[in-house]
């Protein structure tokens, strides 16, 4: 069974970077034809795609945020990671890392990032 968990700081400054981990169990991301993407939800409001990384390593970013995000992973150690850079206020969030086979099906339980000085 797969599980995905977040993990990274709680509390980012303004103007700072932004990075979180997503570990994978149960399975690999380099396994054929699965997407391993980032979302968050910010107070109040409806998810919103962040950007995704695929099986291959092929990047994949929200048009919005595109500028200042960064995705990448390491093999060996089975974790991907967001890098989101300037952030501000409204970067804050609850973040998820989930995979996509036939539809987002795995998701982890998510983090609160906080941005604020």
């Amino acid at each position: 069974q797969v599980q995905l968990q977040e993990s990274g700081p709680g509390l980012v400054k303004p103007s700072q970077t932004l990075s979180l981990t997503c570990t994978v169990s149960g399975g690999s991301i380099a396994s054929n034809g699965y997407g391993w993407h980032w979302i968050r939800q910010p107070p109040g409001k409806a998810l919103e795609w962040v950007g995704a990384i695929g099986y291959r390593g092929i990047t994949y970013y929200s048009p919005s945020l595109k500028s200042h995000t960064s995705i990448s992973r390491d093999t060996s150690k089975n974790q991907f990671t967001l890098k989101l850079s300037s952030v501000t206020p409204e970067d804050t969030a609850v973040y998820y890392c989930t995979r996509y086979y036939s539809g987002l099906d795995v998701w982890g339980q998510g983090t609160l990032v906080t941005v604020s000085s």
